[in-house]
């Protein structure tokens, strides 16, 4: 297997520190807002990357994070909090806006068929875990306190910057003229690891006891010190956004391996942003939606999880309505194409369906095992679904590549929709192309009394239910 590593900046022979076993951490949500569909393309990959990995025959030990706490709005140490931003501007408490967040974040990934994680851990639950590091930190002379915070020193840690591939001097220099409140800062690359309920932060409502007094965690000490908890010092794989290289996973490995004195990470991958219709997603540009906002217009989850498989995950997607459409209608193809299959029961003997089963589960394991290739695996699935196989072959090689992409396909149902009614869609769409419309609505009709509807489709028709 090979994957994409954003720290060597190539592409590399996947090995792990123990056989047979992937211990991951993927960054999770800051729940302050809604999820919305760039979040569900970041998690569609985190997912995806289990999903391979467990298809490749390794077992997965999957951390993700809530952050409740300390996510400052510039990612650094400049703005506000978003949890208490969120607070201020929906009228909750911060307690009640995390729930509710949080809720909704997994009503999203529930919809969108994403695994979840084996281990769920919350920034607010894991503040003796932070402040043991801090501790560490600082007797190492890693990380130094002022009157408002404790920072980690960039300048005692040799190799930072080695993520971004930015110089620590050059980091240090381009910093200099920075805007930053706290005087006794000694760079202001510096980051916080702990923040003082002083200042601007005096009145801030999340906040625990600390060696240093009062005040709340930083938002890069908490990956740190959740990871380490249920994964170790040194992990397999942590998954990100590529916003994340310059600041917060840069920070997180600086102060890990500051801390632990071992590599932190050995394999570091990450996606790139979605757009909408070319442009950033802004409610102040009333193009913010939520997978819910897309099952509104009729675009199903499972139809959005297609679309966003058919874009390789390290290049930029752009979504528009016409995709997500065309997606609908492909997976709408499928799922006729499976009710058809489901309904030929003939097997066919000889060696050359062997070969060809051979070929396409080889060709499949190639390309998702390239770096997650998830668009040629699409090409290949339906390569195969179209390919002279015979119906029970193609469904069970079907069901094997969905473990990896995720689209429910064994869920399709076939109680509803009858061989009879397949026959009929299938020659009225016949007499449509002859152009034999007296025919062709005459099928319709047909197809309606039997209580179905027949929608026309690109390429194709869809079938429903009359309800």
């Amino acid at each position: 297997m090979k994957l994409f590593n954003s720290l060597t900046r190539q592409i590399e022979e996947f090995k792990t520190i123990v056989p047979d076993n992937v211990s991951l951490y993927t960054c999770g949500p800051t729940v302050y807002d809604y999820t919305h569909i760039g979040h569900i393309r970041a998690y569609v990959f985190n997912d995806t990357v289990r999903r391979i990995f467990e298809y490749m025959g390794y077992h997965v030990q999957h951390v993700m994070n809530i952050t409740d706490v300390g996510h400052l709005s510039d990612d650094g140490d400049q703005g506000v909090d978003k949890m208490e931003k969120g607070a201020a501007k929906y009228g909750k408490t911060v307690w009640d806006l995390a729930k509710y967040y949080t809720e909704f974040f997994f009503t999203s990934t529930d919809m969108m068929n994403i695994l979840r994680p084996n281990t769920i851990c919350k920034a607010t639950e894991h503040i003796s875990e932070m402040i043991a590091i801090i501790k560490t930190l600082i007797q190492k002379g890693n990380a130094y306190e002022t009157k408002e915070a404790v920072y980690f020193d960039i300048s005692t840690f040799k190799d930072y910057g080695k993520l971004s591939g930015q110089n620590m001097d050059d980091k240090i220099k381009a910093s200099r003229d920075e805007v930053y409140s706290d005087p006794e800062k000694k760079h202001a690359a510096d980051f916080s690891l702990w923040f003082k309920r002083v200042g601007k932060f005096k009145d801030h409502t999340m906040h625990w006891e600390s060696p240093w007094g009062d005040g709340f965690p930083g938002w890069h000490i908490e990956c740190s010190a959740m990871s380490m908890k249920y994964l170790g010092k040194t992990i397999d794989v942590h998954t990100g956004g590529i916003d994340h290289i310059p600041i917060h996973h840069e920070n997180e490995i600086a102060q890990s391996e500051a801390a632990s004195g071992v590599p932190f990470v050995h394999y570091w991958m990450h996606y790139h942003f979605l757009q909408v219709e070319g442009q950033k997603m802004s409610k102040s540009l009333g193009n913010f939606y939520t997978i819910k906002d897309l099952v509104k217009k009729r675009i199903s989850p499972m139809a959005f999880r297609l679309l966003l498989l058919q874009s390789h995950y390290r290049q930029p997607m752009n979504f528009t309505w016409e995709a997500a459409k065309g997606a609908e209608e492909a997976l709408s193809r499928l799922r006729n194409l499976i009710i058809q299959l489901k309904n030929q029961k003939t097997k066919i003997k000889g060696e050359s369906q062997k070969v060809k089963i051979n070929d396409f589960d080889h060709r499949f394991n190639d390309v998702i095992s390239n770096d997650l290739q998830t668009p040629q695996a699409i090409a290949i699935m339906w390569e195969m679904v179209k390919s002279d196989l015979d119906a029970p072959n193609k469904l069970e090689l079907l069901y094997k590549f969905d473990n990896v992409l995720g689209l429910k396909l064994s869920e399709t149902k076939t109680d509803t929709v009858s061989q009879e009614i397949i026959d009929l869609a299938e020659k009225r769409k016949t007499a449509k192309i002859s152009k034999n419309y007296v025919l062709s609505d005459s099928l319709r009709k047909q197809i309606e009394n039997k209580g179905f509807l027949i929608e026309d489709v690109k390429d194709g028709y869809k079938i429903k239910v009359k309800g």
